[in-house]
Formats: C-alpha cells, structure tokens, sequence
C-alpha cells in the first residue's frame, strides 16, 4: 500500500467520525458559514503578476517534520502583513500534522482567502471547511470519480465555496468538466512516489484550455523557477515547503512576492 492508499483508509475513518459529530444543521448554524467569502477566484488570477499563494505545513509524509519552530497563527499574519494573495492550510492531521482549528483559527484573522488543504471525500468535509471560515476547497482529481468531482464542487459552489481542483497527470484530464472547473492545481508532486518534477506544469499546461485559472504546486524554490513559470503565463502557484524551511519567512517570502511582481 502506498502512501496515498494509507491516507485515504484513513480518510474514510476520519470522515465516519465526523458524520457522528456532527451534521449538516450543525456546521450551517456555525460562526463562519455565513459570513462574507474572501473572493479566492479573484485574489490568484490578477493579471500582471504571478499570484502568490503561501501555504502553512507543518510536516508530510515524505519529509516527516518540515518546522519545527510552528505556529500557525505566526506564520499566518507574517503573509497577511506581507499582502500574499491567498493562504492555504494543511489540515490533515494523521500525515501532515495539521488540524482543521488552524484553519478556524486562522480566519478570525484573516486578510486574503483561505484554501483549505485536505483529501475531501465526502460532502461533509465541504461543509466542515465553509463552517471554519474556508474560502475554497482542494480536490484532488485522482482520488475521485468525474462524478464525484462535479457533485462536490456544485455542493462548494452552492455555499459560496470557489474549488480548486488539482491533478497531476494527463489521464486525469478526462474527468474534468472545464465549463465548471475553472481553476486547475497542476501538482509537481507524484502522490503515489511524493518525487517532485515542476516540468510536469510545462507538459500539462499544453493540454489545458487557455481561459482556465491555472495554479503550479509544489517544488518551486527559486527565481528560476519563477521567471520560467511567468513565461508559459501561469496564473499563481503555490508554495510552502520552501517557506516552512526558512529560517527567515518573512525574508524568504519578499523575495519571492518581488519575483513574482516583476516583469520578465
């Protein structure tokens, strides 16, 4: 069994548990779920730029822990105060040390949209991330069905949930109705091997209607990067590994917003 099986049976445990916790009713009279939505959309398909979305982990399963030194509220106003354009946050317990009270706790504070960052399954799990003060959700187009994809990110769309539906190889492409998935995660990341390519956002873009939002993940780590992704026209990417490592974020991070407002 892979890694990406293991977390998966452990998915499916996680959300019996929830459904005995609560219910629907209960994250829909919740503090957040009606509030105002930060415009995620929006936020990461400014032109002009390469949009920044900086991601808050504490660990993965390749990497066991990645900082030590963490605190999540910490990490999240050193992005707010330096104007990323969206926050994403691992709320996956078992494997990636998150919580989904990082992401609650988070949008008390809040100054850009938040993505929750999980292996969504189950209806139940949209609404739990809408009722913690979610503004998107990630789904992972190779842990579901065409079925399944369409079904959840209708359910996002009705509470005001934007999706962002991530895949990382071709024969993924078939599942997705691009007329409704607008924005599209390219993950650098092998979930199966954890090994990280970012020519995999090059093979895949060309295979990618234009008009779509288009978000390359993980492995970015510098300048060079950068420069090549702005050149193919991407509209964001996502990034955190090379943050949690930083002895510095906020230094790191600058950079990173500098390379990404430049011009070629």
């Amino acid at each position: 069994m892979n890694i990406l099986e293991k977390i998966l049976e452990a998915k499916k445990e996680e959300v019996l548990n929830l459904k005995n916790k609560f219910s629907q009713k209960s994250f829909e009279d919740s503090q957040f779920f009606n509030c105002h939505n930060f415009y995620f959309e929006k936020s990461i398909s400014k032109k002009g730029q390469l949009n920044l979305i900086a991601e808050i982990k504490k660990a993965s399963p390749s990497k066991g822990i990645i900082r030590e030194n963490f605190n999540h509220i910490d990490i999240s106003k050193i992005y707010f105060n330096n104007s990323v354009d969206a926050v994403s946050i691992l709320t996956d317990r078992l494997f990636f040390m998150g919580d989904i009270t990082f992401l609650k706790d988070i949008a008390s504070i809040k100054k850009a949209p938040l993505l929750r960052k999980d292996f969504i399954i189950d209806e139940i799990q949209i609404f739990e991330a809408k009722s913690n003060g979610a503004d998107a959700i990630l789904l992972i187009a190779e842990i579901l069905s065409s079925e399944q994809i369409k079904y959840f990110t209708n359910v996002a769309q009705e509470i005001n949930l934007d999706v962002l539906l991530e895949i990382h190889s071709p024969k993924q492409l078939d599942k997705i109705d691009f007329s409704l998935n607008k924005i599209i995660g390219i993950n650098n990341r092998n979930l199966e091997t954890f090994n990280v390519n970012i020519n995999t956002t090059f093979e895949l873009l060309k295979l990618i209607p234009s008009d779509i939002i288009t978000v390359s993940e993980s492995g970015i780590t510098s300048k060079n990067d950068i420069e090549k992704l702005k050149s193919k026209k991407i509209n964001a990417v996502l990034v955190g590994e090379h943050f949690m490592k930083s002895n510095d974020i906020e230094k790191e991070l600058q950079l990173f917003s500098n390379w990404c407002k430049n011009e070629n």
